[in-house]
């Protein structure tokens, strides 16, 4: 398994070609590239041409760091067609940074909405049509969240959506600060996804259903908006033993091609501290899960 550095709370204070090194310097041997103005940003083509990603990929090798996975996030089930056919194009540029760099894992959000479900699922398995040839082609797995927000927000729904594509390349990304809006328990979940479990995020979350729905008050009452965190261990209601547990139960935790991300976003001001104190947390419970 890859313990990985996940560098988005240092977006504010490093530069791209920064990052890896920032990574080895906490003691991780491995980086995921989530969505950054100068390499693949939110919805927006790659800005990342063949000489940046060279020198990406060399300051990489510099520091003794490798890539386990690359995250772009593109509106592939946008009901919008024009919308949904500029992401596939970013996403096929997306995949060639990937091969570049020697990445072959790649992470993602369905990016539809969900009060347009039907017409998002269409999208996206229009968008798989054109994308999967390419994926399989290139030896490129591809993990799908269900983000909350997106037109599949249900645990195990997401894993039907996945499946039904019909190809190997494809997997599934447990977020453990989106488990409250999965609805079924992580075990359940996990034992359908089976060994297409490829990467998990690790932050913890409050969970928003307790006290009634009242956890968190909205105004107006009725508003749609979805809430949850990206804290440190032990700051949220994640059951971390369950959590790890169920990890070992997987298998996850002893397959070479598995990812587990840090990815604490609520915490900048102490990010350097949080950092060492998730990795440490995630090989400690680790090791006490395979005990």
């Amino acid at each position: 398994m890859k313990y990985t550095f996940d560098p988005v709370p240092f977006h504010h204070t490093h530069s791209l070609l920064e990052f890896p090194q920032v990574a080895a310097d906490f003691g991780f041997e491995w980086l995921q590239m989530t969505p950054h103005p100068d390499f693949i940003p939110f919805f927006r083509h790659p800005k990342a041409d063949d000489d940046l990603v060279r020198a990406f990929g060399k300051a990489c090798q510099d520091a003794g760091v490798g890539i386990s996975s690359i995250l772009p996030v593109q509106r592939i089930s946008s009901p919008e067609e024009h919308l949904r056919q500029a992401a596939v194009k970013n996403w096929k540029r997306a995949i060639q940074i990937a091969v570049d760099l020697g990445a072959d894992q790649m992470n993602t959000e369905f990016s539809g909405r969900p009060e347009r479900f039907e017409e998002s699922e269409a999208a996206f398995y229009r968008s798989m049509e054109e994308l999967v040839p390419i994926i399989e082609r290139e030896g490129v797995n591809v993990a799908f969240d269900p983000h909350p927000d997106d037109f599949v927000e249900n645990g195990i729904e997401a894993w039907r959506v996945i499946r039904g594509v019909n190809s190997k390349n494809l997997s599934f990304v447990y977020v453990a600060p989106h488990m409250f809006h999965m609805q079924e328990e992580m075990g359940e979940i996990l034992d359908q996804v089976g060994e297409r479990l490829r990467v998990v995020h690790v932050a913890d979350t409050l969970d928003h259903r307790r006290s009634g729905g009242l956890r968190y008050i909205t105004n107006p009452p009725e508003s749609p908006a979805r809430v949850h965190q990206h804290l440190k261990i032990g700051d949220g209601d994640v059951d971390w033993d369950v959590f790890f547990f169920e990890l070992n139960r997987n298998g996850f935790l002893d397959r070479d091609d598995s990812v587990m991300v840090t990815c604490v976003f609520a915490e900048h001001e102490n990010h350097e501290d949080v950092t060492r104190y998730q990795l440490e947390e995630m090989r400690r419970r680790t090791e006490a899960a395979r005990r």
